[in-house]
């Protein structure tokens, strides 16, 4: 079942394009990866499926509800995280979470402290003084207390140190494990690829990529070096068509092994190598290469 779908949904604004013909599928359950560099359309066509904004063209619906005629009734299932978010300096926590238990009928104070005891972050403390990182906590406090079947964040990290990343990656996993399903927008890759499951690239408006994260990582390069038993070895013999190679040092090869590792296995076998090491796929190349097609969008 997919929790999202938009069917080429388009946003003009006069003659310039915000977002061209996007169609997602977002599964049920998934950690699902948007993915594309600032400018690139990702915060208005996350604007379009909340019903934030009116598409020109398509159409969007999340569970199975048309994203601007039924939006009210969507939000009550939605964690949203804006990626221009803004608070009121006189907002603290505990304040927030009564705020929101007003707006949503629903007293959401115990998780809501639970999760501020998790992100280390004072309840009564005051946004006037709380850093950046401390403010986007706040955001995905209010986001995450009423336990949204649907979290959608854009740029969630966003201020956050590296060990409280990582206590977000740790949390979205398990929401995601309970049947939440996680619409990631970001602009960073090592945040895509630690997390999600699928991911959907965006430039200037349009998707130029949308598949499983594993299907990605089969295409990309990975750096190999083969030390062969002896330096006369490494140059009698000749590299396999999969494989790029970079240099010739003595007994060493230095290269890019194209695709799964199987083939490589098999060429190897009886072959006189002494050791062999193989990176981890290298997905910056194939995202570059989609990044730097063309340039313009809107974010």
């Amino acid at each position: 079942m997919s929790v999202i779908t938009t069917r080429e949904i388009t946003k003009r604004y006069g003659s310039r394009i915000g977002v061209d013909r996007i169609s997602l599928d977002v599964p049920e359950g998934s950690i699902f990866g948007f993915l594309g560099p600032n400018g690139a359309g990702k915060t208005t066509a996350i604007r379009l499926m909340l019903g934030f904004l009116r598409p020109t063209e398509g159409k969007a619906s999340i569970f199975g509800l048309d994203c601007w005629k039924q939006s009210h009734l969507i939000k009550r299932e939605v964690g949203y995280v804006p990626g221009d978010m803004r608070l009121y300096p006189w907002l603290t926590v505990r304040r927030a979470l009564r705020i929101a238990r007003g707006v949503r009928r629903e007293d959401m104070t115990r998780r809501g402290l639970t999760l501020a005891d998790r992100f280390h972050i004072d309840p009564d403390l005051v946004v006037r003084k709380m850093s950046r990182g401390m403010r986007q906590k706040l955001g995905l406090i209010l986001a995450l207390a009423h336990e949204p079947k649907l979290l959608v964040l854009d740029e969630p990290s966003s201020g956050l140190d590296p060990l409280m990343q990582e206590s977000l990656s740790t949390l979205l996993r398990e929401r995601a494990g309970q049947g939440c399903t996680v619409f990631f927008s970001s602009h960073t890759l090592s945040e895509v690829e630690q997390l999600c499951d699928r991911v959907a690239i965006v430039r200037a408006g349009r998707i130029v990529s949308d598949e499983a994260l594993d299907d990605l990582r089969q295409r990309a390069r990975r750096e190999l070096v083969i030390r062969f038993a002896t330096a006369g070895d490494a140059q009698r013999i000749e590299p396999p068509a999969f494989f790029r190679l970079i240099s010739r040092e003595g007994d060493r090869w230095t290269g890019e092994l194209d695709g799964e590792a199987g083939r490589l296995c098999q060429w190897m076998s009886g072959l006189p190598i002494r050791d062999f090491t193989i990176g981890l796929p290298d997905l910056n190349t194939i995202f570059r290469a989609h990044y730097q097609e063309h340039d313009g969008g809107a974010d």
